[in-house]
């Protein structure tokens, strides 16, 4: 027997091989699925595997069986799978942490605030005052209390009306706008400053 027919020996028959493969295509299928909680992904891993793996059957030694050896193939992909989820995972979380905590840019800020100011302005003036005070300058309600004249407890209430009142005007004047937090709103072309109290 020559070298080239030991080799040949050696080597799986390849297309029973593939067959095998195709042939537990949905134990394959099921592994994968109880491994990634999806259906979807777990066809996409196999057909990658499948494209991955029948290319490589030419390392089977003749004594390894083609499905046990599919199933390192897919164990290895589920693990990358979870690695890569986790590092995405990581990354918006990061993301998330980042968002939560960055301000708005002046620029947003600036049109925001406009926005509300021009409101702010169709209130009673006691209540534009409370608003531009303890939301705007950041002064405290106890110190804001002191500085009109009144007890905590009333600025506290004159506070929860100034921003319910402001609510129902950003509401009359911005419509759905209003649900997204007016940052694409149109109130700049002057539809806020004519809504009335």
């Amino acid at each position: 027997m020559t070298t080239a027919d030991q080799d040949t020996q050696a080597l799986p028959d390849t297309p029973a091989a593939v067959a095998r493969l195709v042939a537990n295509h949905r134990e394959f299928l099921g592994f994968l699925e109880t491994r990634v909680g999806s259906r979807a992904l777990a066809e996409d891993i196999l057909q990658d595997a499948f494209i991955r793996g029948i290319g490589k059957l030419q390392s089977l030694r003749d004594d390894e069986s083609a499905v046990a050896w599919f199933y390192r193939i897919l164990r290895n992909a589920v693990i990358d799978h979870h690695r890569r989820h986790e590092v995405t995972d990581r990354r918006l979380a990061a993301l998330a942490a980042e968002l939560d905590t960055a301000e708005p840019d002046d620029e947003v800020r600036g049109a925001v605030c406009q926005c509300v100011a021009r409101l702010a302005d169709n209130l009673k003036p006691e209540y534009a005052e409370a608003l531009r005070r303890i939301e705007v300058d950041g002064v405290a309600v106890k110190d804001y209390a002191a500085e009109v004249g009144i007890t905590s407890n009333n600025a506290a209430v004159r506070v929860f009306r100034a921003r319910e009142a402001l609510t129902k005007q950003v509401v009359r004047s911005c419509g759905t706008c209003a649900d997204h937090g007016c940052l694409d709103c149109t109130c700049a072309a002057g539809h806020c400053g004519g809504a009335a109290n």
